[in-house]
């Protein structure tokens, strides 16, 4: 006999857990290390997965990766692809594809998410490949910045639209806050 209430599923089955991930961060090819540590740690708070289309700049045991995403890390649903072409292979059909790039016109405030999407992110020196960028013109969005500054950093912005993704799912009563602040 257990505690747990029969309705609700057990914490690592439910939605936001290493097992369903709300949506999928992927980062096509990062080059920094500690970058990408962040990001880890930032999905598993949030609640996603992680998923790096190779190559990437760094080995993924390299102790900055690792120190970055601090114990986090373990809890990290993590996937790798070989290549960008691969990652597109396996990407499921059935779910929105989000591309982050400074050049879009829309931003994510605008992008209709839904649990599942992909959100994608280019490396930190050069960002999306323009062959990606120019397949999914109507799936393009960035965040607003002032005129004439070039970028945030990769991380910062992971987390700026990783938390607009929770913030759209908390509107539409897809996921709720409890008292304590978590996502249930």
């Amino acid at each position: 006999m257990t505690d747990q209430d029969p309705k609700q599923a057990p914490d690592e089955q439910r939605p936001g857990s290493l097992c369903a991930p709300y949506a999928q961060i992927v980062l096509v090819e990062p080059e920094i290390p500690n970058n990408t540590g962040n990001i880890g740690r930032t999905c598993v708070t949030a609640g996603f997965g992680l998923q790096l289309v190779h190559p990437l700049g760094f080995d993924i045991d390299e102790k900055a990766c690792r120190r970055a995403g601090l114990d986090y890390w373990p809890r990290l649903a993590l996937s790798e692809h070989a290549d960008l072409d691969c990652y597109e292979r396996d990407r499921p059909r059935d779910v929105g594809i989000w591309l982050f790039t400074t050049k879009a016109s829309k931003t994510l405030y605008e992008a209709d998410m839904k649990p599942g999407d992909h959100l994608v992110f280019g490396r930190e020196s050069q960002g999306l490949p323009r062959e990606l960028i120019e397949r999914y013109p109507e799936r393009q969005v960035c965040i607003p910045m002032q005129p004439n500054e070039r970028s945030l950093n990769l991380s910062t912005s992971v987390g700026i639209a990783a938390y607009e993704f929770v913030r759209k799912m908390i509107v539409s009563s897809t996921v709720q806050v409890n008292k304590n602040g978590r996502v249930l």
